[in-house]
C-alpha cells in the first residue's frame, strides 16, 4: 500500500467522522436536555404503549377559613369515633367539624374503631389536624376528668344546617355534651348547587385536616416508588385498581355479565376492560387486595406486572402493617395508594371510589376510569372517564377551583 492510498483512507475516515458529528448536532445537540426528555416521554405516551394521560394542574382551595370568636365558644364537647375505613373517615371528620363549629363546641380528638380500637395518632398526624382547625373549632386531645360523655346522636352524612338546628342543637343545649354516630343513607358526593358557609367548613374538614402520620406515610411513599421502579416500560406510571376478593364475593361479581348497570367487576372483566381501552402487557397494576388469590390469575395472565401489598411493601414493615389485626391500616394504605397512582380504576362502586375521586380531583389526578361492558374490538379510555370528572359534579368541585 503506497502513501497515496494511506492518505485516501485517512481522508475517508475523517469525512465519516465529520458527517456523524453533523448528524448528531442536527438531531440532538440543537435540542435542550429538557426537550429530549419531553420528546422521549411523549413517544412513550403516544406510541401505542398505553392510553396514559398527563395530570391536570392541581386546583386551589375556594373556601374561606371562618374564624371562631372567643366570646361565642361553648363549654360543651362533641365526641365521635372514626369507623369502617378511610373512605368513611373523611366524611365523618367533615360532619364532626361542621357540627362542632355550628354549636361552638370543643371537638374531642377521635379514636379509630375497626377490627380493634386504635388511637388517632396511630394512623394520622395529630399536630397537622389541630393546626388546620386552629381558629375554626377548638380541639381537645382528652376530656377533662369531670366531664361525662353525652348522649349518642345519629347524624346522616353530609349533615345540613337545618338538621343540626332541629335534631342536634336541642340535645346539645340540654345535655351540654353529645357523641356523634354518623350513618350513610347513600353515597352522596355530589357538588352543591351553591356554596354556603357550612360547605366551606365541610371542605376544610374533608380535604385539609387528615394527613398520615410519618411512619404510615413512609410506607405509602416507598410502595409508590417501588411501583414506579417496576414501571420502567411505561415511564414510571402505574394503575391502581380497587379490587378486593372478599368484596367481590359478597357482591357476586365473579361471574361475567353483559349488564350495563353493574356495581362491581371481577378480575377477568377488569383485565379485558384495560386491554380493550389500550393498556398493554407492560402496564404495572397495583391491587387493593392484600395477598394474592388464585382468582386474580386471570388478570395477571394479561398483565404480568400486577402486584398486591405483600409483594411490594418493605420487608421490615410487613410484620407491623400486613396482618389481620392491621386491616384498618391496610385500608388506609390502599386509599392513599389509589389517590397517588397515575390511573385509578374502581372495580367496586361505593364510598371508597367517591372519596378517592375527591382527593384525586383536588390534586389534578383526574384519570379515573370506570369499567363497563365493552362491545366491539376497541374503545377509547376517554369514553370511560368518571362522571365525577367529566361532568364536574363531585363535591370536590365545590371546594377547589
Amino acid at each position: 500500500m503506497d502513501a497515496r492510498q494511506v492518505l485516501a483512507g485517512v481522508l475517508t475516515i475523517t469525512m465519516f467522522v465529520m458527517l456523524g458529528d453533523m448528524i448528531k448536532r442536527d438531531h440532538f445537540d440543537s435540542l435542550p436536555v429538557d426537550s429530549i426528555h419531553a420528546t422521549r416521554k411523549q413517544s412513550l405516551l403516544t406510541n401505542g404503549a398505553a392510553p396514559w394521560k398527563q395530570d391536570a394542574q392541581s386546583l386551589t382551595s375556594c373556601w374561606s377559613k371562618p374564624l371562631l370568636g372567643e366570646l361565642d365558644e361553648s363549654q360543651g364537647y362533641v365526641t365521635f369515633s372514626l369507623t369502617n375505613g378511610p373512605e368513611y373517615h373523611l366524611s365523618q371528620i367533615a360532619d364532626a367539624v361542621v357540627i362542632a363549629r355550628y354549636l361552638r363546641a370543643t371537638l374531642l380528638l377521635p379514636d379509630i374503631r375497626g377490627s380493634e380500637q386504635r388511637k388517632f395518632e396511630d394512623v394520622y398526624d395529630v399536630e397537622q389536624f389541630v393546626k388546620k382547625l386552629d381558629g375554626v373549632v377548638k380541639v381537645a386531645k382528652s376530656l377533662p376528668s369531670k366531664v361525662v360523655t353525652g348522649p349518642v346522636v345519629k347524624v346522616p352524612s353530609r349533615v345540613t344546617e337545618e338538621y343540626i338546628t332541629h335534631n342536634i342543637e336541642p340535645i346539645f343545649r340540654s345535655k351540654g355534651n353529645i357523641r356523634l354516630a354518623t350513618y350513610f343513607p347513600s353515597v352522596n358526593m355530589k357538588k352543591m348547587k351553591e356554596n354556603t358557609n357550612i360547605d366551606s367548613i365541610a371542605c376544610l374538614g374533608m380535604f385539609a385536616t387528615l394527613e398520615l402520620q410519618p411512619e404510615v406515610n413512609g410506607v405509602v411513599e416507598s410502595m409508590v416508588e417501588r411501583l414506579k421502579t417496576l414501571s420502567g416500560k411505561s415511564n414510571g406510571q402505574f394503575i391502581a385498581v380497587d379490587l378486593r376478593v372478599d368484596m367481590l364475593e359478597k357482591k357476586g361479581c365473579q361471574v361475567n355479565s353483559a349488564s350495563k348497570s353493574k356495581s362491581c367487576y371481577g378480575p377477568q372483566e377488569i383485565a379485558m376492560f384495560l386491554r380493550k381501552i389500550g393498556f398493554n402487557k407492560d402496564a404495572t397494576i397495583y391491587l387493593t387486595q392484600s395477598r394474592w388469590d388464585s382468582s386474580l390469575d386471570a388478570l395477571k395472565d394479561l398483565f404480568p406486572r400486577t402486584y398486591t401489598k405483600e409483594s411490594i411493601m418493605p420487608m421490615d414493615k410487613k410484620a407491623r402493617f400486613l396482618d389481620m389485626e392491621n386491616s384498618e391500616v391496610e385500608k388506609v394504605i390502599d386509599f392513599y395508594m389509589c389517590s397517588e397512582s397515575d390511573v385509578f380504576v374502581p372495580a367496586i362502586s361505593g364510598l371508597f371510589y367517591a372519596n378517592v375521586a375527591g382527593k384525586r380531583i383536588a390534586s389534578g389526578k383526574t384519570q379515573i376510569l370506570v369499567p363497563a361492558h365493552i362491545s366491539g374490538s376497541s374503545a377509547s379510555s376517554t369514553d370511560y372517564i368518571s362522571h365525577y370528572v367529566s361532568k364536574k359534579n363531585h363535591f370536590a368541585y365545590s371546594c377547589f377551583c
